[in-house]
């Protein structure tokens, strides 16, 4: 398997996900902006839509982040990952992976936006808000994560989408759980292994 990823971009879920499955992978850095890879070629010969992340397996190419992440862990056959399709668990696991992309994913797009003005980037970050929100909420009965006590495929997700705030002047202690949330990912030792390897801690 191959991932193509950028440092920091919602990629890292799937990076995340591989390493705590203990898979066997190559990474292949993405210049989202020249859509080059780090060995020269151009990316849209492997994604046509020329986003991250994009999984090379099996002869085939995968996109969209969110299947992604459910391809790894149900091939590995990994039920805290990902619970088994057709329950309530897996539902609620879709659920926040749909919202992340959807709703969480979406609302910071006028952040990285050079073109963004201060007004746009400032309602930029009263959206972002209001979907913390509603991750706050789904913490408020002290689960370690954001579908019950068990890591998922969608906290994976959910991490690195939230962690942007830290990149986009948004103040996570405003959400303490949430916050408690980032740190709690961000110390699991393949969350660890996946930032160093990107680039992102020493």
């Amino acid at each position: 398997m191959k991932l193509y990823y950028s440092p920091g971009a919602c990629s890292m879920a799937s990076h995340i996900v591989l390493r705590e499955l203990g898979e066997t992978f190559e990474l292949e850095r993405v210049d989202t902006a020249t859509k080059k890879t780090e060995t020269g070629s151009d990316f849209r010969a492997v994604n046509s839509k020329g986003k991250v992340p994009a999984l090379a397996v099996d002869g085939e190419v995968l996109t969209e982040g969110p299947s992604i992440l459910q391809f790894v862990a149900d091939r590995a056959g990994d039920r805290h990952l990902a619970p088994m399709a057709g329950t309530l668990d897996r539902a609620r696991v879709n659920e926040v992976l749909n919202f992340t992309g959807t709703e969480l994913h979406v609302a910071f797009h006028p952040l990285f936006n050079p073109a963004s003005d201060d007004a746009a980037k400032e309602a930029g970050r009263r959206n972002v808000g209001t979907k913390f929100d509603w991750l706050e909420a789904k913490l408020a009965d002290g689960r370690h994560y954001l579908t019950g006590q068990n890591f998922t495929v969608a906290d994976a997700y959910a991490f690195v989408a939230s962690n942007w705030a830290n990149f986009t002047g948004i103040d996570l202690g405003a959400w303490p759980k949430l916050k408690a949330f980032v740190e709690r990912v961000a110390a699991r030792p393949a969350a660890q292994a996946a930032m160093k390897a990107e680039g992102l801690i020493a």
